[in-house]
């Protein structure tokens, strides 16, 4: 097969346990934690390492951000050899009793992404493998972190859909969208992040395994309020001391998968 054209890796590159960030900048950041790490591949938002993790073979590859970028790293990984994936990032929460700082571990997704869409019709289910799931808080638990294990909202915009102050150049249909957010709240949503539908619908459409986390970040309702001011800088920068727990709690995950998968 030849080298992917995107990602630039090939048949070999890639361990069979995937950990899928988005951002490009944290995929150093996560072979950090390994034994052995070796970077693959750069090109466009697509970074790729690969390594040993406490005797598991393990890749990580950026996917960008959002669901048409993920889809393209997920067909180049599974067409290379990659079985399982497990995404690792950022989310806002729309629950109260759910902190800053917690980790929320995703069994499900609402599809409101569209990219899911060109593979499955809206009635297909975007739900993680079960062992990936049991991995993840088993994960968590040894590491002694707050965790919370629910459904995320994968979204394709950052700003649109928000109530006010909602997206910069005006309010259109804010008042449909205006109890979105709040709807999502009665839903018992845990999660609002890009990714995870599109990775759950591939890898259960293909046979293969997913499963997803993130560090929760903020109460997306508590800054999207009529006088709320929302600043995205803001969000992700008093997350950026979280990051390595939340690789760790990645690396660990593929850890118990690993070692369940030989048993």
């Amino acid at each position: 097969m030849p080298i992917q054209y995107h990602l630039q890796v090939d048949t070999g590159d890639v361990a069979p346990y995937v950990l899928l960030p988005g951002d490009p900048g944290r995929v150093a950041t996560i072979a950090s934690l390994w034994d052995e790490a070796r970077h693959v591949a750069t090109n466009r938002e697509y970074v790729t390492y690969t390594g040993i993790y406490q005797g598991a073979p393990i890749s990580c590859t950026s996917t960008g951000i959002g669901a048409p970028s993920t889809a393209i790293a997920i067909e180049e990984l599974a067409r290379c050899g990659a079985t399982t994936f497990f995404r690792v990032g950022t989310c806002g929460t729309f629950l109260d009793h759910v902190a800053n700082g917690d980790m929320a571990i995703f069994d499900s997704a609402v599809r409101l992404d569209g990219a899911s869409h060109g593979y499955a019709p809206p009635e297909y289910p975007a739900v993680a493998d079960y062992s990936v799931i049991a991995a993840s808080v088993a994960a968590a638990e040894k590491l002694g972190m707050r965790y919370h294990v629910g459904t995320t909202r994968s979204a394709d915009t950052f700003y649109a859909r928000h109530p006010r102050p909602g997206s910069s150049f005006g309010d259109f249909w804010q008042s449909w969208w205006k109890d979105h957010f709040e709807d999502l709240k009665r839903l018992n949503v845990l999660g609002a992040e890009m990714e995870a539908s599109l990775i759950f619908v591939l890898a259960r459409a293909w046979g293969l395994r997913a499963g997803g986390a993130a560090v929760v970040l903020d109460n997306v309702l508590s800054v999207s309020g009529e006088s709320a001011e929302f600043d995205p800088e803001e969000q992700f920068t008093h997350g950026a001391d979280l990051i390595e727990r939340l690789a760790l709690l990645g690396c660990e995950t593929v850890l118990q998968l690993h070692q369940s998968d030989k048993t």
